[in-house]
């Protein structure tokens, strides 16, 4: 059986992405970032996304069919992100996706965002072994999820309480004085830091669960650097940064190898937009070679939000036989993760 040919379409949050996969082949990604639009209000404003994905779809797809040297009328199904994300942004490309499918009457599969997280490692490293725990750091997400049929639905094991890592990420890179999005400028200024600077807070570390917690770590950060100020200090914005990684990392890493070893799993996957972080990468490298756990982490470019990692997932789908989507199904912004696709 000849692999599928699939679109996906990713509009969930600020990137507009257009990716054209056959079977874990990837031919081509094209993506379109707002994000410079929502640099200076500090965070992404929903309006904002929204119609920065109204101006960049159709062309991302015409720049993805022609890099891919395919037509549409070539594609055998078309995926879209029915959710989780903004639900303004999720609408345009629901509603794109099966303007295209209504056309070329192909199949139309709505998938899980962060299911798709997970399926994107297939382009670089092959089928996903069975069982993987799979560990999603993202802007919003930070979850840990056993992985047993990614096409049949994941079983989550824990997820944040409160802030997800990426979130921590973007406050404290503001207290600091640095751009939005905060992970890669904290990446950049941690490497010229002291990770033992400031022994700041591990939340949930040792408490028996897969859960995590972000909040009291931004609080902490905050709190170390008002007290600097208020004796008249400089803060020490390297140090600071590689602490906070530091402790960030340590803590996901910890937490990921533990859930591997309850479950009896030896592949963990690393994805989400803090997966391409370098201390993150590093430390859970040591650590699963340590602990005899073979670790599969995407590369950068397929770490943050892509059609290539929907357009995977909708690809697994159909092979897997699995029904495509009613056609009027909706946009969901919190779309929970033990549904993988819109049935």
């Amino acid at each position: 059986m000849t692999a599928p040919l699939v679109l996906g379409i990713e509009s969930s949050c600020d990137e507009t992405g257009v990716g054209v996969v056959r079977g874990h082949e990837l031919l081509a990604d094209a993506i379109a970032s707002s994000v410079d639009e929502h640099a200076r209000f500090g965070g992404v404003v929903p309006e904002v996304a929204s119609r920065a994905h109204l101006e960049a779809l159709v062309p991302a797809a015409h720049r993805a069919l022609s890099a891919a040297g395919v037509s549409l009328g070539q594609v055998d199904a078309i995926a879209v992100t029915a959710g989780p994300g903004l639900a303004g942004a999720l609408l345009v490309g629901v509603s794109a996706a099966k303007a295209y499918a209504l056309a070329l009457g192909k199949p139309l599969y709505g998938v899980n965002h962060l299911a798709a997280h997970i399926a994107v490692d297939q382009l670089e490293h092959g089928p996903l072994p069975v069982p993987s725990v799979a560990l999603l750091v993202s802007g919003g997400h930070s979850s840990l999820l056993l992985v047993r049929d990614l096409a049949g639905g994941v079983t989550p094991l824990g997820s944040t309480i409160d802030d997800a890592a990426g979130e921590a990420y973007d406050k404290v890179a503001r207290l600091l004085g640095l751009p939005f999005p905060g992970g890669p400028p904290i990446d950049k200024a941690a490497r010229d830091g002291d990770p033992a600077f400031v022994a700041f807070p591990r939340g949930k570390y040792r408490d028996g669960t897969a859960d995590f917690s972000f909040s009291g770590l931004k609080t902490a950060v905050a709190r170390w650097i008002e007290a600097r100020q208020a004796c008249g200090l400089a803060v020490p914005v390297a140090d600071v940064a590689a602490s906070f990684q530091e402790a960030v990392a340590d803590v996901l890493t910890r937490k990921a190898v533990d859930a591997c070893r309850a479950h009896g799993v030896d592949h963990l996957v690393i994805s989400g937009g803090v997966a391409a972080n370098s201390r993150l990468r590093a430390l859970a490298a040591l650590r699963c070679e340590k602990a005899g756990i073979r670790l599969r982490v995407p590369r950068p470019g397929l770490c943050t939000d892509n059609g290539a990692m929907v357009a995977a997932l909708g690809a697994d789908l159909v092979a897997a036989g699995v029904p495509p989507s009613p056609a009027g199904f909706a946009a969901d912004s919190g779309l929970p993760v033990t549904r993988v696709h819109v049935s």
